[in-house]
């Protein structure tokens, strides 16, 4: 029965296509739409994963990197008695306008001051140490490729940020930001930009790193809570970036609005699948009826109409994997912001041939007029 369900499909492909490609676009949206809600929230804790701290140190319930609230600067102190932590850098954010010779109107900015010396931790992952080095000039400033064009700004040109003056000494990438544009600064330049030059008394956030980096979870439960020093809370990498991007995915709403889109997306799938395949069945339902008065009982021809439910979900999937596969390249060369990775790729593939089983399901309904009898008249 499994090979008649195959030749069934070879021979009579064009009763099967429109199946075959619903379930292959319904593939590629939802791929497309988890790319895109990765890689458009993924701007959250671009300042997270982009970096090489093990921790984050920051005001007690911060959910996000960019509603960082300012802690005390001598927690830095208690932070470096630790014997597990190596390092400990701070990280000003400071909110700015950005206006340019060559672009009318300002800009909202995100100006992250830090360390600009070869062990710098944020962002040490996207910015090359000789690009970090020439962010210790006065005034220096790094933007994101991306962002380029709307800063209408190029390597060498100066700016201005909250009515200072600036020079782009450099352009990087992976910098990009989640409803804002980061601007990279040494952390005198930022809090010169922020009208306090020489105030240390107060930072956004410290970044730690620990000597031996598996024993994140555990320091971070360890360093937390000692309130003589101030208020505070320590995260270990991996939980800092996911409650940034969960907080922009749950609590903002856009998270849920993409789940509704892609049930909508699955549903119109289905629909149109299981009307494609009832189609095939009943076009084919003479047959269906003979082989039934051969002998043939209800339950193997189900089973036929199932494998053949398969086989269109399986070649739609390739069809859609192939497809996403051109469309990702496209946008990466656009820097559109996108990032898929094996759970999300499965989840998708597994979606989208459940898609193709519940239209089969639906498509059973049909055999009920597979009766031998129909075929006397």
């Amino acid at each position: 029965m499994v090979a008649l369900a195959r030749k069934t499909l070879v021979f009579e492909w064009r009763r099967f296509l429109p199946a075959i490609l619903a379930v292959g676009f319904a593939g590629v949206l939802q791929l497309l739409q988890a790319a895109l809600v990765l890689g458009i929230f993924s701007g959250a804790s671009v300042y997270v994963t982009q970096s090489s701290a093990d921790l984050w140190v920051g005001y007690p319930g911060t959910q996000s990197v960019s509603l960082g609230s300012s802690i005390p600067a001598d927690i830095e102190m208690r932070l470096r008695m630790d014997p597990d932590v190596a390092r400990v850098q701070p990280f000003d954010w400071v909110d700015g306008d950005w206006r340019s010779d060559h672009r009318p109107g300002t800009s909202s900015v995100f100006v992250c001051g830090l360390d600009p010396h070869a062990d710098g931790m944020l962002f040490a992952r996207a910015l090359p140490e000789a690009l970090r080095a020439l962010l210790a000039e006065p005034g220096a400033v790094i933007v994101d490729r991306a962002d380029v064009g709307n800063l209408g700004v190029g390597v060498g040109d100066r700016a201005y940020i909250n009515g200072h003056t600036v020079r782009v000494v450099g352009i990087s990438s992976g910098l990009r930001a989640l409803g804002g544009v980061n601007v990279l600064a040494s952390l005198a330049t930022a809090r010169e930009l922020n009208g306090n030059p020489t105030d240390g008394g107060r930072t956004t956030f410290l970044l730690i790193g620990l000597r031996h980096a598996a024993q994140a979870p555990v320091v971070a439960r360890r360093l937390s809570g000692a309130a003589s020093f101030g208020p505070y809370q320590v995260w270990t990498a991996a939980q800092f970036a996911r409650r940034s991007q969960m907080h922009w995915i749950l609590d903002t709403g856009a998270g849920v609005a993409v789940l509704f889109l892609a049930l909508v997306v699955f549903l119109v799938g289905a629909v149109i699948t299981s009307q494609t395949l009832i189609a095939a069945v009943v076009a084919s339902i003479r047959e269906y009826a003979t082989l039934n008065a051969l002998g043939v009982g209800r339950r193997a021809l189900r089973r036929i109409v199932m494998e053949q439910a398969f086989w269109v979900g399986a070649l739609g999937l390739v069809g859609s994997a192939l497809l996403g596969a051109v469309l990702f390249v496209a946008a990466r060369e656009r820097a559109i912001p996108i990032a898929l990775d094996s759970t999300v790729i499965a989840a998708c593939l597994a979606l989208n041939m459940a898609l193709a089983i519940v239209s089969g399901l639906f498509a059973l309904r049909s055999l009920r007029r597979a009766d031998p009898a129909s075929l006397l008249r």
